[in-house]
């Protein structure tokens, strides 16, 4: 079943009116991860449930408990739980994406202000800080709902929604409703396929389906010493210094060419077998392309399938920073009391967090061992999600090629990402159910680095490829 032209024409007459929606949510800076901007995150669900509900959507905001986060106990927010038709000769297709988003300011080195969606003069760009991972994709869902809320038109299928604001800091109480909802008579029970749009094309041409996803285990290591900040002139070569015991053990942690060096942890995945690594060569990418994304020519290798490889199918340990310690102008020359480095290992199966974590932390505690300090360590494995991968000859999948090749008259590549979404698993094994991950975004959108970007045309285009999903999947 085609997507009705006048759906398509109906996304082009409104993209204007879209984008200005986009530019309503990008306004709300809700991050997650931040003590302060807490409060901004349920204000974000607050205003997605109402723009679910003038939609026709039948809504419920779910309390997911409180966490601890920078000793702080706070509460998490709600999830938004969606749902429209019930239709038992219809299949039902459940939609999850989140409404946090990552940190950003203009110190940071946004040529803009993060949280003003703007639009380039000359390419189109829609420009701010949760355009494309992941409110772009969550409002293509709410233009597509438009479409037949406005034209009293019936969904070609069953909708059920899941929408959160902790993806970016771990799901915080995700699990446990998706648990409590897939149960017999829950918000999911009847759900036959799950389709997620958080994440991105691997270029900027190609639009991609994506069946794998590596997981994630973040960790916290902690090393102190004196009581408060000393003066350096007065206590250097005096005392152990926690900055330098810090940096012998973030160290050792990976090398340059991005092996992991905690015994065990690399070795836990197989090699590559050469049917395998032909499915990484057939795929269109090049090095240029990750030169074009990161800005410099600093791949590891210069051979594409490796490179990909090392993307998609292998772990990666990626140091992050080191809190306590001076940063800024200046000359400043205190030796740091108390500074915590903070690194995460990119997960493949068969790895999770649970068999990853005592190597890591059995490791680190024996490194700093060595280090005959008098300083004191503490280790903290935070948050963690499992890595997965699905059928990509399901019927789901299947939907999504002729959606692909209708909007953009092209097949799609198939792709494992690199990033992580603990959700997918959960709701995967949960459910039962084959689960697709459908981008909207393009591989060089900047995705919680600066100027992150939606381009126009995968916003407008993207909207009506997930529509026309939804009417393939009818078939």
């Amino acid at each position: 079943m085609p997507a009705p032209s006048d759906f398509l024409q109906f996304v082009d007459q409104n993209a204007d009116a879209f984008i200005q929606r986009l530019a309503e949510a990008v306004a709300i800076p809700s991050i997650s991860c931040e003590v302060p901007r807490r409060p901004d995150v349920v204000k974000m669900a607050h205003w997605l449930d109402g723009q679910l509900k003038a939609l026709g959507v039948e809504t419920q905001l779910r309390d997911l408990g409180t966490h601890v986060m920078d000793g702080v106990e706070l509460g998490i927010p709600p999830a938004v739980l969606g749902r429209i038709g019930n239709d038992p000769k219809k299949k039902t297709v459940l939609l999850y994406g989140h409404f946090d988003v990552q940190p950003a300011s203009k110190s940071d080195g946004w040529n803009t202000d993060p949280f003003t969606l703007t639009i380039h003069p000359t390419n189109g760009q829609l420009i701010g800080r949760g355009s494309s991972d992941d409110k772009g994709p969550v409002l293509g869902w709410l233009n597509v709902l438009q479409y037949h809320h406005q034209n009293k038109k019936e969904l070609p299928v069953n909708l059920r929604m899941c929408f959160e604001g902790m993806e970016e800091t771990g799901s915080e109480g995700l699990d446990d409703l998706v648990v409590k909802e897939g149960a017999k008579g829950g918000w999911f029970d009847g759900v036959d396929c799950v389709c997620i749009s958080d994440n991105y094309w691997l270029n900027t041409r190609t639009p991609a389906l994506t069946y794998g996803l590596r997981g994630i285990a973040y960790y916290k290591v902690n090393v102190s010493g004196p009581t408060r900040d000393l003066h350096s002139g007065v206590f250097g070569r005096m005392v152990h210094e926690p900055m330098t015991d810090l940096i012998q053990i973030m160290s050792k942690l990976v090398d340059t060419t991005g092996q992991i060096l905690v015994p065990g942890v690399d070795d836990m995945v197989s090699v590559a077998s050469e049917e395998e690594k032909s499915l990484y060569e057939q795929l269109d990418y090049s090095i240029a392309d990750v030169e074009e994304s990161v800005g410099a020519p600093i791949t590891l290798s210069d051979d594409k399938t490796t490179v990909l490889m090392g993307r998609m199918r292998s772990p990666s340990l990626s140091l992050h920073g080191i809190e306590g310690a001076f940063y800024g102008s200046g000359g400043k020359t205190v030796i740091p009391a108390n500074v915590t480095g903070k690194f995460s290992i990119r997960l493949v199966p068969p790895q999770t967090p649970e068999n990853v974590n005592p190597l890591v932390v059995s490791y680190i505690e024996s490194e700093f061992a060595k280090l005959k300090t008098k300083n004191k360590l503490s280790v903290e494995a935070m948050h963690g999600g499992r890595p997965w991968i699905a059928d990509h000859k399901h019927w789901n999948f299947e939907a999504a090629k002729r959606a692909t090749e209708a909007v953009y008259g092209r097949s799609p590549d198939l792709t494992r990402e690199g990033g992580s979404i603990p959700v997918t698993l959960t709701f995967a094994e949960t459910l039962g159910v084959n689960v697709l991950l459908l981008p909207m975004g393009r591989g060089d959108d900047g995705a919680h680095s600066t100027n992150e970007k939606l381009d126009r045309s995968n916003f407008i285009e993207g909207t009506k490829l997930l529509g026309t999903y939804l009417y393939e999947l009818a078939q």
